[in-house]
C-alpha cells in the first residue's frame, strides 16, 4: 500500500512540475514574440516606403 501512494504522489509531483514549465515556457515565448513584432514594427516605420493602415496592417512598396 506504501508504494502505490508513493508512486501516486510522484505522479503528482510530475504534473505539476509539466504544468508549472509549460506556464514558464509560454510566459516567455508570448514576450519574444511580441518583443520579435515590436521590432518589425519599429523597423518598418523607419522605411520611407512602409505605411501603416488604420488597421494596424503594415505595407510596404
Amino acid at each position: 500500500m506504501k508504494e502505490a501512494a508513493g508512486e501516486a504522489n510522484m505522479t503528482v509531483i510530475t504534473i505539476v512540475l509539466i504544468a508549472i514549465v509549460l506556464g514558464v515556457g509560454t510566459i516567455i515565448i508570448s514576450n519574444l514574440m511580441n518583443s520579435t513584432s515590436n521590432k518589425s514594427n519599429q523597423s518598418m516605420a523607419g522605411n520611407s516606403n512602409c505605411t501603416q493602415a488604420q488597421n494596424g496592417v503594415w505595407t510596404c512598396k
